[in-house]
């Protein structure tokens, strides 16, 4: 059977960039199936997600990867080259399970193009959740004491399902700047759209409070910054006065969802780059 391979990869703007990586995959016995670029003029920048299939020879994502470093090292690439497998994903939760349902049901439809591999929680609410789903359910308890323990536990149920992908799925807990540096560029988290305007508790009784007219979510990247990571998708839903503090909690549940899986499915996909504080998406 073909195998199928994606390279992504960014690099400073200059002539012959994609002459140099369609001749390389041509050269390797590639056929491209999927190609998307973006030239950022404004930071004098390339961006590129190339999907192949290999249709002769025998290779390996590290043999293709191995052999694409002299291209890359002439171009000044920062880049990737890997199978197209779908990436192992550990969700983290609190007790609101809206996100997580979502999750679990595109990834048993096939929908989701990830594999959820586990679920970590400060509550032991969505365990019936998960574990009728068959997915291992860790309940890890943190306090102010015990945050660090509570973390380095996570790192090891991170490590033993060997995930690629820290999905923070309503988490009601800010992670400390240490883990954030540890997850860097792979947790991803879901906030309602109202931060910084409606902080704290009830965000969306705040909204009603305010007479918002449209209801968001974010997902992004984690980082030490809280809630200021790289942005990858976003939701919105017009709404008017007649939405009462609980019709705008079920509305902006339904934002989260849908902001969040398209981000879990793209980044899995290696449909995401970073462009210094902000993305590239290839959708």
């Amino acid at each position: 059977m073909p195998r199928r391979f994606i390279l992504t990869l960014s690099c400073p703007q200059r002539p012959g960039i994609v002459h140099a990586v369609t001749s390389f995959l041509f050269g390797h016995g590639c056929d491209i199936v999927e190609h998307q670029q973006f030239d950022d003029p404004l930071r004098g920048a390339l961006f590129l997600r190339t999907e192949v299939v290999k249709v002769t020879g025998e290779a390996d994502a590290e043999h293709l990867a191995s052999a694409f470093k002299e291209v890359a090292e002439e171009f000044g690439m920062s880049f990737t080259l890997s199978d197209d497998r779908p990436q192992r994903v550990l969700v983290m939760v609190s007790r609101m399970g809206h996100c997580l349902n979502d999750l679990i049901f595109r990834w048993r439809a096939g929908s989701l193009n990830a594999e959820l591999v586990a679920v970590v929680s400060n509550h032991e609410d969505l365990r019936p959740m998960a574990e009728a789903a068959g997915l291992p359910f860790y309940h890890v308890p943190v306090t102010p004491e015990s945050k660090p323990q509570a973390e380095q536990r996570m790192l090891e149920i991170v490590d033993q399902h060997r995930a690629e992908v820290v999905v923070l799925a309503r988490y009601m807990q800010v992670l400390s700047d240490n883990l954030c540096l540890k997850l860097l560029g792979r947790a991803i988290n879901i906030h309602h759209s109202f931060l910084p305007g409606f902080k704290g508790a009830k965000p969306y009784h705040q909204a009603f409070d305010r007479g918002v007219k449209l209801v968001g979510a974010t997902a992004h990247y984690v980082t030490p910054t809280l809630d200021e990571g790289p942005i990858i998708e976003q939701e919105v839903i017009r709404i008017d006065h007649t939405y009462d503090p609980r019709a705008l909690t079920t509305v902006g549940r339904d934002a989260e969802a849908l902001a969040l899986a398209r981000a879990v499915r793209w980044h899995s996909e290696r449909r995401v780059l970073l462009n210094e504080r902000s993305t590239v998406v290839f959708r």
